[in-house]
């Protein structure tokens, strides 16, 4: 009989696996919160998102570069020289695309110097400006410092905030300064600036452009706000904007800055006279040499002025990307967490909850996928990451309770029943035959005079010989091939067919009768004369019966029931005074010609109203007796 008490184990195990799920919840709430071991490869999962929309996308075709390229630093030599060139140069730039009435004239190069060698130029430069209200110069972004003095540190924010567009805020100092360099080539009365401030994140890439530094409470414009601003578009009200992109490297409208002045210095132009009309026309350098270029979601070359371009397309156009609240991520990471601890109380099965996990993987990062067209920018992937790894964690610690209660039931079901077929059974799937009906031969072996035996012995003794003769019949059960079912007091039951298949199980249950009267032979040399009386009776019956691990919750027994087991007992009973054995006629014929049997008649059995044909068993050669 095999027992097992499962209801301890099961609880420890619900008890280790919400520890696990726990453990996963709290470092959930560590990773998103503090450490953010996981945001690189979040970046990089939203990065080739958002690429792969960029590649479906247009920018504004009302935004034009006027680019500084490898061929315009060449042709412009003769006429320019080096670079950087003379300011009268783009003095000359500046009033040929205003003729044209663009919407704004944007630099992308800082005039944070005047021009000490060529001062004529700047003067031909500023002359240039006059009249416009819509050329847009870069300053260098403030360093600021809170605790300095004012005349130590800088020029006095309310003194310079109508020149540089600075913005006063609620909780503004009116005694701060700040420390900024403005384009002071530029006459400040054409100082219409913003400071041109791309953000990197901690992964070296840049996905960001500011829209106001706070210094004091002054917020200072960047260049793509102040024109935006100026252009009545909507600016958020935010640092910084996360940017939509649109398209790879070079995708803007881009005029050769040489092809353009070229034209405007012709007595007869060639381009059209109004391919500049209500644009925004941004100029600056996108030469090899001059290596503006950034790392960006779409590009690890990016050129800098085209960053310039796509942050005013997105002010322009409103289309700027967007991050859920703070809580998304966590809430998505402790919802999958839960979930996944949950069927792993319930027991349900791994590869189904894998299956399931998944299923949610794909669908969220679908989701992530079609919202980056919606300018939403979905964190899943962390939550899905600690997900797995709590997948992983449950299932290996389900793996080895397995492995350790398969260990468990393998050593406790040997005692019961041949090694080797416990291997076969771990082979097969261990006990899942559980509950069957199956052709079985059932073997009853009871012990007679033992009550004599027993009054000659003390209670110690009469153990140790039970305990010896027990051991030694079954191995001779085991070594035929059949399971140990239980002991009945001194009542040994055992049958053959089950767990395993074994079509000779009758012939195989005769031969394990058989030696076990050998043994039992030996076994009562051993006692000697005193003990002549003792004998055993052992009765055999093959026949339908239902197997398996039968019982409660707690307790569970690998047992056969049914009719055939009854006649079995009923048949060890009627051996006492006929025969060492007795077998039925099914378990006779059930062994084909492998025995020779010697017929005892019909007997009455209890509980049945037809007689039962009973046979002793006979090696084959033996003569009769």
């Amino acid at each position: 009989m095999l027992r097992m008490d499962t209801s301890s184990s099961d609880s420890t195990s619900r008890q280790t696996t919400l520890r696990i799920g726990l453990l996963f919840i709290a470092l959930a709430f560590f990773e998103l919160s503090w450490l953010h071991a996981f945001s690189p490869l979040e970046n990089r999962l939203s990065d080739w998102f958002v690429q792969q929309h960029a590649q479906q996308l247009k920018p504004d075709a009302d935004i034009v570069i006027v680019d500084i390229d490898d061929a315009s630093l060449a042709r412009m030599q003769d006429t320019a020289g080096s670079w950087p060139w003379p300011r009268a140069v783009h003095g000359e730039l500046v009033r040929g695309i205003a003729r044209q009435q663009p919407k704004a004239i944007a630099f992308d190069i800082l005039f944070s110097e005047s021009d000490t060698y060529r001062p004529d130029s700047d003067r031909e430069f500023n002359q240039a400006l006059q009249g416009l209200n819509n050329v847009y110069f870069p300053m260098v972004m403030p360093q600021l410092r809170g605790d300095a003095k004012p005349e130590q540190n800088g020029t006095p924010a309310a003194q310079v905030a109508t020149l540089l567009g600075l913005q006063r805020s609620d909780h503004a100092d009116d005694k701060a300064s700040i420390a900024i360099i403005p384009p002071l080539a530029i006459d400040p009365a054409h100082w219409h600036v913003g400071t041109i401030n791309f953000l990197e994140d901690a992964d070296g890439v840049g996905r960001r452009y500011q829209l106001f530094t706070d210094a004091h409470g002054w917020l200072i414009p960047s260049l793509p706000a102040r024109i935006a601003q100026d252009l009545g578009y909507a600016v958020p009200p935010q640092p910084d904007m996360i940017l939509a992109w649109r398209g790879n490297a070079g995708v803007f409208k881009h005029i050769s800055y040489a092809d353009l002045y070229e034209d405007f210095n012709r007595e007869h132009a060639q381009r059209p006279r109004d391919e500049l009309k209500d644009k925004i026309v941004i100029i600056g350098t996108g030469a090899t040499g001059l290596h503006d270029v950034r790392a960006t979601p779409v590009d690890s070359l990016y050129p800098g002025i085209e960053i310039l371009a796509t942050a005013i397309d997105n002010l322009k156009n409103g289309r700027a990307m967007h991050k859920p609240e703070a809580g998304f991520a966590t809430g998505l990471a402790l919802l999958l967490l839960a979930l996944l601890s949950l069927a792993f109380l319930r027991c349900v099965n791994v590869l189904k909850i894998g299956m399931g996990l998944a299923l949610t993987t794909l669908l969220a990062l679908v989701g992530a996928y079609l919202a980056v067209a919606q300018w939403l920018l979905l964190p899943v992937l962390t939550p899905v990451l600690l997900a797995w790894a709590a997948y992983f964690t449950l299932a290996l610690r389900e793996y080895l309770h397995e492995r350790k209660s398969r260990q468990q039931a393998v050593q406790m079901f040997s005692r019961f029943v041949n090694p080797h077929v416990v291997k076969e059974l771990v082979a097969h799937g261990g006990l899942s035959r559980a509950g069957e009906s199956r052709e079985i031969t059932i073997l009853f072996s009871d012990i007679r005079g033992f009550t004599t035996l027993s009054e000659k012995r003390t209670p110690q003794q009469v153990v140790e010989l039970l305990n010896r003769y027990f051991t030694l019949q079954v191995e001779v059960v085991f070594r035929h091939g059949g399971s140990l079912d239980k002991f009945i007091g001194d009542c040994i039951m055992a049958f053959w067919g089950a767990p395993l298949d074994d079509p000779k199980h009758a012939r195989h249950a005769v031969e394990a009768a058989l030696e076990m009267g050998e043994v039992l032979q030996c076994f009562k040399r051993e006692l000697g004369e005193a003990d002549a009386d003792f004998d055993v009776g052992i009765g055999i019956h093959t026949g339908p019966a239902v197997v398996g691990l039968i019982g409660s919750d707690q307790r569970r027994e690998y047992t056969a029931i049914g009719d055939t087991v009854n006649l079995g007992s009923r048949i060890e009973g009627l051996t006492k005074g006929v025969s060492r054995i007795l077998v039925s006629r099914e378990t006779m014929q059930a062994c084909g010609d492998a025995f020779e049997f010697k017929s005892f008649g019909s007997f009455k059995v209890k509980g049945r109203e037809q007689e039962v044909e009973l046979f002793a068993p006979i090696e084959k050669g033996e003569k009769q007796k």
